[in-house]
């Protein structure tokens, strides 16, 4: 049985379980008298704590965070429809870290790619540094086809979570082309790496020397989401290059900052970043 067929199980139980208990309590409880109390338009309340002391409380927070609020228990233990999403998502997690983007993904874009000297994914996370440096055969790729001194470099990498990737890469590596085009920018070689860090984009800006490089990376997994990916701009990175200096649009997924919506952004903080010379807490937005 592989991941796909358990979180189908995990979702048809839960799936189940909400509508057992919704007949329960319509059974018993007057639905528009419900939706009057909790403002939901749906019985998503029902996990929550039941008679509320501070209900409009509860209902503000559950609004404004996807944190697990209010989710009540059952007995000494919390609900088992929240215990099987909270080990769905932990799986997620999980495989977000050790999983892969596939090679047909990239492809699609056209990225060729290359490798950090990672080696492997257990060293990858113990030993950061190794990340965020290229491999001998991948700057030699990189010299080969990339063209040299773009306004624009564009670099794509699975990071923490190559989740995020197979998620987000549809939608906004269209959209950030779209919004070069729109702020009168050009751009170089976009490539894959495997194995990056956020620093591997100094090792690139010292190879091709661009104006600006943006690096589309997968942040580390959650247990609210797994697919999260950051866009890290740096306006001439180079080896010795501080955190302060780099600009970052995050938390670009579907329940965070559209991924359409963050291509479009990106372009326009390139266009600021070449026309004041800086990034990171000297650019001006």
């Amino acid at each position: 049985m592989n991941q796909v067929d358990i979180q189908r199980i995990v979702e048809k139980v839960m799936v189940e379980l909400e509508t057992r208990v919704s007949r329960q309590l319509k059974e018993n409880i007057d639905e528009k008298e419900c939706e009057k109390k909790f403002h939901y338009t749906t019985f998503d309340w029902l996990t929550s704590v039941p008679n509320p002391k501070f209900p409009e409380g509860i209902d503000e927070l559950r609004k404004v965070t996807p944190a697990r609020i209010g989710v009540w228990r059952t007995g000494t233990r919390p609900l088992t429809k929240t215990i099987l999403k909270l080990q769905l998502d932990h799986a997620a997690a999980v495989d977000a870290v050790s999983g892969e983007v596939l090679d047909s993904l990239l492809e699609e874009f056209g990225l060729f790619t290359v490798e950090t000297c990672y080696e492997n994914k257990e060293v990858y996370l113990k030993r950061p540094d190794k990340g965020r440096v290229l491999t001998e055969e991948a700057v030699k790729t990189i010299q080969e086809k990339c063209v040299k001194k773009p306004q624009v470099q564009i670099v794509v990498s699975d990071g923490l979570s190559a989740s995020a990737i197979e998620a987000n890469l549809r939608d906004i590596y269209p959209a950030l082309l779209d919004s070069l085009k729109v702020n009168g920018l050009t751009q170089g070689t976009p490539f894959f790496v495997k194995g990056g860090r956020v620093a591997c984009m100094d090792h690139i800006g010292e190879i091709l020397q661009p104006e600006v490089l943006v690096l589309l990376i997968g942040e580390r997994p959650g247990l609210v989401s797994a697919n999260s990916m950051s866009a890290y701009m740096c306006y001439r990175p180079r080896k010795g290059t501080v955190e302060s200096d780099r600009t970052v649009v995050s938390n670009i997924h579907s329940g965070g900052t559209p991924p359409v919506e963050a291509g479009a952004y990106i372009g326009t903080v390139l266009r600021k970043m070449i026309e004041q010379k800086a990034s990171g807490v000297r650019l001006e937005l």
